[in-house]
């Protein structure tokens, strides 16, 4: 008789231990979902960066800097004249000076360099500005998002990702034959597509008028939010 009780205190210690273990801190939760959904927005790009530049060669490392000064002051000037925070900003870019040397190390002479680069949101106004710049040449056209037409698509693209993984998560509790659930943790991370090839017309690569605009032309872009995260299955 005493061995059978204490055959059954041990049996009742045994699942009182498993239960314990189960729900301890340290075990593995039970009932948890990972899910994640995204929702994407594409969206016209309405900021122009345009990078105009200059390349100058000679004996005399001196008179090569002093060149490229002079064509990126006169630069400067010009497109300074059409600047309007926002819609036309002017900024300097890289400015170079290094030495071309001879198969036997030797100096033979010098390339300098310099860059300004034209950005904001009104087209023709920055397209007219470079136009009207003699001293540089445009070297490169890129397109981005502003500031506000950026986070304007984060917020609908969120919205989307957020109605999508709700959408989700309630369609997987009933499949799994749950009544409902509860969110346990969650992250969004926001990203924009790849880098649309700028455009040129062919006309761009030819001399302009100072009164034509150089033509360009912008792209769409998509705007990725990511939400994912676990749901507590109940």
């Amino acid at each position: 008789m005493n061995a059978i009780k204490i055959i059954a205190a041990c049996a009742a210690l045994a699942v009182a231990g498993a239960a314990a273990a189960q729900n301890a801190p340290g075990s593995p939760p039970q009932n948890v979902l990972q899910l994640s959904a995204s929702g994407t927005v594409e969206v016209q790009q309405d900021l122009l960066s345009m990078t105009l530049g200059t390349t100058r060669d000679g004996a005399d490392a001196g008179a090569v800097q002093s060149q490229v000064r002079s064509a990126l002051d006169a630069a400067l000037a010009e497109a300074k004249k059409d600047a309007q925070p926002g819609q036309l900003d002017v900024r300097t870019g890289n400015f170079n000076l290094s030495p071309r040397y001879s198969r036997e190390g030797k100096i033979t002479g010098w390339q300098g360099s310099a860059e300004l680069i034209l950005e904001g949101r009104d087209f023709t106004r920055i397209t007219r500005a470079a136009s009207r710049i003699g001293t540089l040449t445009v070297s490169n056209v890129g397109f981005a998002l502003s500031r506000e037409q950026r986070q304007k698509s984060e917020a609908e693209a969120q919205q989307q990702a957020i109605e999508n993984f709700r959408r989700k998560a309630d369609e997987l509790t009933r499949g799994f034959g749950f009544s409902g659930y509860s969110l346990r943790e969650v992250s969004v991370n926001a990203s924009h597509g790849g880098p649309v090839q700028p455009r040129m017309m062919a006309a761009a690569a030819k001399s302009f008028s100072s009164d034509a605009p150089v033509p360009v032309e912008a792209g769409k872009t998509a705007v990725t939010v990511n939400v994912s995260g676990s749901v507590q299955l109940r």
